[in-house]
């Protein structure tokens, strides 16, 4: 495959976003530290904070990164950056306008599967770089697209059925993007993505399954119909 731009102008565009942003990488894992308390300590407004943040860290990286910064060395850039931002309105329309999306850790496989993602993109990946010879500021740091996009699929794995499936849909797409750098440029870390894959067509797949016995969803317990005045009567 013949790219637009070299090896070492790949790795130095993650150096000049990440000494340019500087201490905006510390934010964004404060954000991905409040969206996992949201899911593992559930309040009425955690499903909302979790779409929140997952919102923000896609528009970031189609913004501050994409748009910023990878589309000097690459045109494809703008595609890519277009794709996040739509990622991002889905988080924004399903899970804070409509609430749609419900996030509830419960003992699984894939919850476990979800965590180890999480856990891989917040601890293991920022490791793995510098341990494989790209140490910071030529690592790609969380908030850039494939740290990003092991994490959002891991929370997703939280996700209480049934839940729309475009919310999923970007995240997955970019497991298959992302995953090339692992061929292409070394950057073996980003193998994850296909676990992040499997997973995140799971979830696609899932999406319709029946809600679990004495669960019900906040837009459901929110129209059930009053009885009490018909029986009075």
């Amino acid at each position: 495959m013949q790219l637009p731009f070299t090896v070492d102008q790949f790795f130095d565009v993650f150096r000049a976003y990440n000494t340019s942003v500087w201490p905006a990488q510390v934010l964004l894992i404060a954000l991905a530290a409040v969206a996992i308390a949201a899911a593992l300590f559930p309040r009425r407004w955690s499903g909302v904070a979790i779409s929140a943040v997952l919102a923000v860290l896609w528009a970031w990286s189609g913004l501050a990164y994409h748009l910023a910064f990878f589309a000097a060395i690459n045109p494809a850039a703008y595609v890519f950056a277009a794709v996040s931002l739509a990622g991002a309105g889905a988080f924004l329309w399903h899970g804070v306008v409509r609430r749609r999306l419900v996030f509830k850790v419960v003992p699984s496989t894939r919850t476990t599967t979800g965590g180890a993602l999480i856990v891989f993109a917040l601890v293991a990946y920022p490791a793995w770089s510098h341990f494989a010879g790209h140490p910071y500021p030529t690592m790609p740091t969380f908030g850039l697209p494939c740290p990003t996009t092991i994490f959002t699929v891991g929370m997703l794995s939280f996700l209480s059925a049934p839940y729309p499936r475009s919310p999923l849909v970007v995240p997955v797409l970019w497991c298959f993007v992302g995953a090339q750098a692992a061929v292409l440029f070394g950057v073996t870390q980003d193998l994850m993505l296909a676990v992040a894959a499997v997973l995140g067509i799971a979830l696609l797949v899932t999406s319709n399954a029946a809600t679990p016995p004495g669960r019900v969803l906040p837009e459901a317990a929110g129209s059930a119909p009053d009885t009490r005045s018909k029986k009075a009567g």
